[in-house]
This record gives structure tokens, sequence and C-alpha cells, in this order.
């Protein structure tokens, strides 16, 4: 990348880093990414999420790495739990874990100022087949996503991709939340909407860096948010599950900031 583009705005707003910056997002991802890892290991039937949430902390600190969470607009936890039909922003707490529910963990954290947002699914005990089938769906319409992802396409294709493949799957994509820029900062411009027409939208540079992060229902898209004012769920009470990486443009396509360093992305890697 020239050195004209080091901190570049686009007329979108969206901000390009320079090719040197996605060291920093690779390492701040490969925290979030190994914490996950380790997490799964304390997923069960009878575990809190409460203790789950503990035991991130734990993990952040343990890693010499910041919290993007706690303390972000009043949140007081390291991690986002959200459970069977919640779809997102769920507040860890007492309630135990039974067999068969699905749960999605979303971490975020901050290393040497860099940003690293990930979230995947868990399953405590032995996973349902409809609830497989829904994670199966929703894994892969992320990476249709970011199949997407390289200069010239728009922020419309990577939606479309991943749109057309959950509805034609029988399945809805959620769209009242959606994927955000990030770097040095937890949210930015793009909004990254998980639905779309081929060539809407902003074009993709490199050195945009971005989350992509599908949620997916079993029934309808609509979902509301709890008197909490942080807990979403379906409205039709359906199962929802969602998969989020943080990628940067390349030149020739991506880089995915949070790989899962053992392989453990998708819940059914020990099978």
């Amino acid at each position: 990348m020239n050195n004209d583009s080091r901190g570049r705005t686009t007329k979108d707003g969206i901000r390009i880093y320079d090719r040197a910056d996605f060291a920093g997002m690779h390492a701040a991802g490969k925290v979030a990414a190994q914490i996950l890892d380790d997490i799964s290991a304390h997923i069960f039937p009878g575990q809190t999420t409460a203790e789950i949430d503990r035991l991130i902390t734990e993990m952040v600190d343990a890693a010499g790495a910041t919290s993007a969470t706690i303390g972000y607009k009043g949140y007081q936890h390291a991690s986002c739990i959200s459970v069977n039909h919640v779809v997102c922003h769920g507040i860890p707490g007492a309630k135990m874990l039974k067999d068969g529910d699905i749960l999605n963990i979303d971490v975020t954290v901050i290393v040497d100022g860099w940003f690293g947002d990930t979230s995947r699914m868990y399953v405590a005990g032995k996973l349902p087949r409809k609830a497989e089938r829904l994670i199966e769906v929703t894994h892969e319409a992320l990476l249709r996503g970011i199949e997407m992802v390289k200069p010239g396409n728009t922020f419309g294709d990577i939606g479309h991709a991943i749109q057309t493949f959950v509805e034609a799957n029988r399945m809805s994509v959620v769209r009242d939340f959606c994927g955000h820029g990030v770097g040095r900062v937890f949210h930015a411009p793009p909004n990254v909407l998980h639905y779309g027409r081929p060539g809407s939208g902003a074009t993709l540079e490199e050195g945009m860096i971005f989350t992509i992060e599908p949620m997916v229902n079993l029934g309808r898209p609509e979902t509301k948010t709890l008197a909490d004012e942080w807990t979403a769920v379906t409205r039709d009470k359906s199962l929802s599950a969602q998969f989020e990486h943080s990628v940067g443009v390349t030149d020739t396509g991506c880089e995915i900031f949070t790989l899962s360093p053992g392989n453990k992305f998708h819940p059914t890697y020990e099978s």
C-alpha cells in the first residue's frame, strides 16, 4: 500500500489503515481467538454463564490485554454470552446451561491499542440436530461473506452472499444488528450489513478493517431488546446463531485476524 494512504478516510467515512497496521490487528485478534479456544473446555451442562465470564476475565488479564466491553456504555462483563434464542448481547448470569443448549460467546480485547473482536458458537452437552444445522448454515454464511472481501467488490456483495445462502436454507438473517469497522477503535464506519444487493454500498479498498458477524435465526428475522437494554432475542423465540471474524482488505483479498489458533472455531471440531 502506498504511504499516502496512511490515515486516509474515504468519502464514506471509512478509515484506510496502512498495511503495517495489520500486525497489530493480528496480535489482538490472536489473543481474543485464543481465549475463545481456551474457554471451550468450560462449556458443559450445569455451568453458569457468569462463571464462563469470570474465567474469560481472568484469561484477558493473564494475556496482558484489556477488555473492551467492561465499562463500555455501562456494560460490566468481559464477554457477551447469548444462549439459544438470544441473538446477541446476552448478559452473563446465574442461570445454568442445560444439555443441548447452544451459545454464542463474543469477546473483544485491546492489545497495544488494537481491538480484537470475535465470536463463535458452543454447545453444552449433545448438539441437537436442528441446532447443528443452524450452526452449519451460519458458519458457512460467514465464510461466504468473507469470500466476497477483496478490492473492487462492495459491502452489498458481502451482504448478498450471506443473505442468499441463508434464505436458500429456509432460515433468516437478522437485520437489526450488523458488523462494523474496527481497528484502533471498537466501532467505526462502515456498518457491515448481512443482507443486500450486489454492487450496492461502499466499494472495498485495501486497508479497510471491519467485522463480519452474521446472526441467523431458524425462524423469522425480527428481534426485540429486553428491559435490561442489552439482551436481544428472537421475537418468535426461535433459535439463533452467530459467528464473527475481524478481517482486513489486502490487495488481492483479505486477511482474517481472529482465526482459531487450535482450529476450534466451529463447535464440532472434536468430532
